[in-house]
This record gives C-alpha cells, structure tokens and sequence, in this order.
C-alpha cells in the first residue's frame, strides 16, 4: 500500500451503528492502489471526494469527483482500486452485507446528489455538498462532513450546515446485530 494514507474516522466494534462497520477517510497519490485484496459478507460505498479512482474488479469502473460506488462483495471478490494522474480522497464506508450469500456486484453512482440508493433497507445515505459560507439544511441521522479541517462525524436529528464541504448523513436501522447482543 505505497502511496496510500488511510485514516479510521469512524469503526464502532459494539454494533451500535447497525451495518455501518467503519469509514475511512483514504488519500491516495498518483497511481497508487492499494494493492489486491479480498471483500467477503461486506458492502463498501466509496465517496470520491476530489480526483479519480479505477476500480479494478470484472468489467473495471473509472469514478470522479462527486461518484459514488457500491461494491457488494457478497459471497467474495478480489479487486484493487488505483488512483488516477492527480490521486485521489475517498471516503470508504464499510457496512455488513446485506446478503452475504449473493453474488458480487458493482454499482456506480454518477455525480450523486440528494438520496442514493443502496438497494438496502437498513441503510440509506443522503449526500450534498456547501459551498463556503453556504447553509445546506440535512435531514436527520449520522451526520459526516469532509470539510476543509478533516472529517467530523456527528448523530444529529437534522439542521442546518454551513459550507465548505462535502456533506454525508446515514440513516442506520441501529437494532444490533445477534453477534453483538451480550
């Protein structure tokens, strides 16, 4: 992983947060990949914040600034993603799969704004985006704004945030998995 600065923002380990299991905030420099490895039983939603991304995995996917991609790793795949000529900043969300059993399968989210669809039902994420001095009312839930100082993640139950940013809010159904009641 030469190239690649990844910071944890956000991994409950008590299955307070329902499927959302980390996010990560990653950098990559000009072609740098992170080399290529296994997803099984997970789902990862990249958020490119600024750059491009190749995503290396059956067909292949180039993402930019403002896409979103939706990897179901289900039953497994091995892939890599690699930075573009200027790199890259993504958010990567990792939530348990929704169905581990199923194929793998890759969506991608163009220029994405508002409600994107994760073809789940206990996770929904709503992004946006501020530009500086401007006020962006968001709708309830886990609230992550990439903001020019770094990441800020906060439950909130809706308001409104002031620019510049890239805004994100999750709507988590919380009930706690089985392998995380006592």
């Amino acid at each position: 992983m030469t190239g690649v600065d990844q910071r944890v923002v956000l991994a409950p380990e008590d299955g307070s947060l329902g499927p959302l299991l980390r996010l990560a905030d990653d950098r990559l420099d000009p072609h740098a990949g992170y080399g290529r490895h296994v997803h099984r039983a997970v789902d990862v939603v990249a958020v490119v914040l600024s750059g491009s991304l190749r995503h290396r995995w059956a067909g292949g996917a180039e993402l930019a600034a403002g896409d979103v991609a939706v990897l179901r790793a289900g039953t497994g795949l091995e892939h890599d993603e690699v930075a573009g000529p200027d790199g890259v900043r993504v958010l990567q969300c990792y939530l348990r799969s929704a169905d581990p059993a199923a194929a793998p399968a890759h969506d991608v989210h163009r220029a994405a704004s508002g409600w994107v669809d994760l073809g789940r039902d206990d996770a929904r994420l709503w992004l946006g985006r501020a530009a500086p001095g401007e006020s962006v009312r968001v709708p309830a839930g886990l609230l992550v704004v990439r903001g020019v100082d770094g990441v800020v993640v906060e439950q909130q139950t809706g308001r409104r945030v002031t620019g510049p940013g890239v805004l994100l809010v999750w709507q988590l159904d919380t009930d706690r998995p089985a392998w995380a009641r006592g």
